[in-house]
């Protein structure tokens, strides 16, 4: 492995050292692959002492905790799995019935916009100062330490309630088939096995996730052309077209209100909730850099797809649900399954095609079982950022021999119990309350990351470093920052509006709770660290600490990752 070839691994400082001489100045390793490891990452601790505050003298080098064992397939393949699930496969209902197709679309482009900008940001950072947790540490390093931890431990709840979530929806596509074996039998199979799945090393971890992810991607992109050819006319309902933009109509019926414009206007703005819900997850991107291979490749390449995915994925799904299902198709309201209730299996119903139903509804399961699985992940890793950072016990950047932080993944995976509070009526109330404060929370956290963002480029800026020389340069900035900023703080706030139509303290609270809660735990964390100041002043940002380090990388080729046929470009081209 040569640094003099052009296709050898990069260095990230000019004066670049051959990985044959970092291994003889190495201490305490005998020979390269003793302190290389499987897919992990050397770093330089040793500019001196005095200037980084570490213990190590120059020329020592140390191994990370978490291991950098993911490829670029990888991260975009998680990236997916915490995105596509039932908030796209079944989710998508309710903004059709309240909307209509067209004003459910254009509430759907306009998030994807919103989303876009945010990952630029995003992308901007975490090429910069690739760390496990990712945006949840910048919030520390960026801001402060009392917004950064009660925005990481709302962010944290955020994907271990939404792992309950998912596990206790299982049983409910289960019985679509049967409902033979018990709710709770479900929860407790699903439970293991998902938890142990993420006791496995990442490139393990990765590599399932890659597959099992493929399977939604398969199923989508076989979808949109089904959906097509059905719209031109090869069901038993003859050429469809625009029918149902006619009849019943592209808007929808509206809410709360008698007014029809300004009930559509509020079915617009409950669809802009749901889009909102629907994405998050797409930030997910970042919170595995810390364990990329090469995140200076790798994550470029998996931000510069988050727009096609957007259209592909969200966009194109919508819009031909919206021309085969009517906002109005009694199946919404129907008592069975719970997947039975989605328009893409109505519309595969409605159309007459045998078999296929019960196809995607496997597909569907098999994509809720990947989002669990990415949210235990998601989950353990931004716990492990927390703790890194200071703002949770240090026992949580344990990790086992294979790198994995066990203890970030157990305590993850503990709150998956709150599943089985959905199996008898009196738990229901209160899982529906930690459901409400987990999706709320999602926004809390995309608020934070154009003001991150801001403060970045700020500290570059008063630095005088330019943009010009980062990994990655963020499109359409800062712009693009302010314009995300406005409308996830506005959605985030009017998101309850329905509860003031009828007011009542309770439901007030459902909606809510997690804008009340993150107050709650800032003035908490205010007082804990004795700060008087909201923001830490820009000269005491930290935009060094790891970034110190990653000057002195070498990092692994990954050229046996890079396409080399037809099948492996089209891979490359859809994750």
């Amino acid at each position: 492995m040569s640094g003099s070839s052009s296709s050898g691994p990069r260095l990230a400082r000019q004066n670049s050292i051959e990985l044959k001489d970092i291994a003889s100045k190495s201490t305490g390793f005998s020979k390269k692959s003793d302190f290389l490891g499987e897919n992990t990452l050397l770093r330089s601790v040793g500019t001196s002492s005095k200037n980084d505050g570490s213990d190590y003298e120059d020329g020592d080098y140390e191994e990370l905790k978490v291991r950098r064992g993911l490829k670029a397939r990888h991260l975009s393949m998680i990236a997916l799995g915490g995105t596509i699930g039932t908030g796209l496969f079944v989710g998508i209902s309710t903004p059709l019935q309240d909307s209509g197709p067209v004003n459910s679309l254009i509430a759907y482009i306009f998030m994807g916009s919103l989303v876009y900008m945010i990952i630029q940001a995003l992308g901007e950072m975490s090429t910069y100062i690739p760390v496990a947790g990712s945006f949840t540490v910048y919030n520390t390093r960026f801001l402060s330490r009392p917004l950064g931890a009660a925005n990481g431990w709302l962010y944290f709840y955020n994907w271990a309630v939404t792992f309950a979530v998912e596990v206790s929806v299982i049983p409910d596509i289960i019985e679509y088939w049967t409902d033979a074996v018990p709710v709770a039998a479900w929860v407790s199979i699903f439970l293991v096995v998902i938890t142990l799945a993420n006791l496995f090393p990442v490139r393990y971890y990765g590599e399932i996730e890659f597959w099992v992810a493929a399977i939604k991607v398969i199923a989508i992109v076989g979808w949109l052309i089904y959906a097509l050819c059905m719209v031109c006319g090869a069901g038993k309902e003859g050429p469809i077209g625009f029918r149902y933009w006619r009849n019943p109509g592209p808007w929808g019926p509206g809410l709360l209100v008698e007014s029809h414009s300004t009930g559509r206007f509020l079915g617009w703005v409950s669809s802009l909730i749901n889009a909102a819900f629907t994405y998050q997850g797409t930030e997910t991107v970042s919170i595995a850099s810390g364990e990329v291979s090469n995140p200076t490749k790798s994550i470029p390449k998996s931000i510069n797809k988050v727009i096609f995915r957007i259209l592909f994925f969200y966009i194109l799904s919508l819009f031909f649900v919206g021309l085969l299902v009517p906002y109005d198709d009694p199946a919404f309201s129907s008592d069975g399954s719970y997947t039975s209730a989605s328009p893409f299996i109505i519309a595969m119903v409605n159309c007459g095609t045998p078999i296929l139903p019960h196809i995607f509804n496997a597909v569907i399961l098999t994509t809720v079982i990947s989002a669990g699985n990415s949210d235990v992940y998601l989950g353990s890793r931004v716990l492990y950022g927390l703790a890194e950072s200071g703002i949770a016990p240090k026992f949580f950047t344990k990790c086992s021999k294979q790198g994995v932080p066990y203890i970030s993944v157990f305590f993850t995976a503990i709150f998956g119990c709150l599943a089985y509070l959905s199996v008898s009526n009196g738990g229901t109330t209160a899982f529906n309350w930690l459901v409400n404060i987990s999706t709320l929370a999602g926004l809390v956290a995309w608020a934070f990351i154009p003001i991150c963002h801001i403060r970045f480029t700020q500290a570059l800026k008063h630095r005088g470093i330019s943009k010009d020389v980062l990994p990655f340069k963020a499109n359409f900035m800062p712009w693009g920052d302010y314009y995300a900023l406005f409308f996830i703080v506005l959605i985030t706030f009017v998101q309850g509006y329905a509860v003031f139509f009828d007011f009542n303290a309770s439901d007030f609270f459902v909606n809510y709770i997690s804008l009340i809660l993150f107050f709650v735990f800032w003035i908490i964390f205010q007082i804990y660290y004795r700060e008087t100041r909201i923001y830490i002043p820009i000269e005491e940002v930290d935009i060094d600490s790891d970034r110190a380090q990653m000057e002195g990388i070498v990092w692994e080729n990954d050229e046996d990752d890079e396409p080399k046929n037809l099948w492996e470009k089209f891979w490359s081209l859809i994750s």
